[in-house]
């Protein structure tokens, strides 16, 4: 791209010289000089004031300031329009280096990974699913493509099972054993080095040998070391708040626990689905449990679904819509209704109790 070029006016010093001005012409309208009058003398060539003007829109050079390309001078603004690329992000003219990719034009400082936001005109870049990435952030969605990991420390894939420190995963081969030295697996364990510290901080790492001989817990639900309150049951240790019902995956949080083939349960999604919750309160029924019409219901909670009148399992009643009428409600029923359900009863003898 070519530079900018000041203007130099001049008075011509072959007049004042007594030379002959006959074989000097403008450069643009072919015309001579008159002695005395003031021209431009751009690169040798000789020109008018007036003559002097943007090839594109004729009007003379702000601040003498013009571009030349290809024989033809330009105003700066017209050079942009017709010459200068314009950034792919920002829209504005790309005036000196320019990087071209992604089938567009960039400032330098435009360029950049569209995951971490970094610059990539200097450290390269990769083409993926149509964005531009860099190295690193190319690898870490190729990596989460393949339900991989990316290390934290080198920025490789991690094929095998990554090791888990400070928040970050890892090569397993990166450590080392704070006890005994010996390069490090996926089943390492990271423990507090100092009580008092916030997580995460002041941290080691151990072997699983070294870890065991330490005598500190594992949770059963995140494998981690446990360092405050244990809760144990279902033969394991447990953190306090990843000992959680098997249904609705809530921390029991020191409260009572159910416990069935191997699993732990709150009292209402134990009984829901191993006992009996009352069809009227829909609470578990820990005391007697009256069942009747294929539901299941508290002694108190069993009455009339018209008069509301309580019954226990002497009292006489008959089935409406898979709910209980006693007889007195039944008898008021209209005789044809009590025609059909009685035809419906002796059809199926089950659905309607005497």
């Amino acid at each position: 791209m070519p530079g900018l070029v000041t203007i130099k006016s001049l008075l011509h010093p072959l007049d004042q010289a007594g030379m002959s001005l006959d074989h000097m012409f403008c450069s643009r309208c072919r015309e001579g000089f008159v002695a005395h009058e003031k021209i431009v003398n751009s690169h040798g060539e000789l020109w008018h004031p007036q003559c002097f003007v943007c090839a594109q829109c004729f009007r003379p050079f702000p601040d003498g300031i013009f571009y030349e390309f290809e024989g033809y001078k330009y105003c700066e603004h017209d050079f942009h329009v017709l010459f200068a690329p314009c950034c792919g992000k920002c829209g504005e003219f790309v005036i000196g280096r320019v990087i071209k990719a992604m089938n567009a034009n960039w400032h330098p400082g435009c360029f950049r990974c569209e995951e971490c936001n970094g610059e990539l005109a200097d450290a390269g870049f990769i083409k993926c699913q149509g964005r531009a990435l860099c190295h690193t952030c190319n690898a870490r969605v190729k990596a989460g493509a393949l339900g991989k990991h990316i290390c934290h420390q080198c920025h490789g894939v991690i094929d095998d099972k990554p090791l888990r420190f400070r928040g970050e995963v890892y090569h397993p081969y990166h450590f080392n054993c704070t006890a005994c030295g010996i390069e490090l697996n996926s089943d390492a364990r990271e423990v507090r080095s100092r009580p008092g510290y916030a997580a995460n901080e002041m941290n080691e790492l151990y072997c699983l040998r070294c870890h065991d001989k330490m005598g500190i817990p594992i949770c059963g639900a995140c494998h981690r070391p446990i360092e405050e309150r244990v809760v144990t049951a279902l033969g394991k240790h447990w953190h306090v708040e990843h000992f959680v019902c098997a249904k609705c995956e809530k921390p029991f949080l020191g409260h009572r626990h159910y416990e069935k083939k191997g699993l732990a349960y709150c009292e209402t999604h134990y009984h829901q689905l191993f006992g009996n919750l009352c069809f009227v309160c829909n609470q578990v029924i820990s005391g007697d449990v009256f069942t009747a019409l294929n539901k299941a219901w508290c002694v108190h909670h069993f009455a009339c679904a018209f008069c509301d009148q309580k019954m226990n399992q002497k009292t006489k009643f008959f089935e409406f819509d898979l709910k209980p009428a006693c007889k007195k409600c039944y008898d008021k029923f209209p005789q044809e209704l009590k025609k059909r359900m009685r035809r419906m009863y002796d059809s199926n003898p089950k659905r309607i109790p005497a």
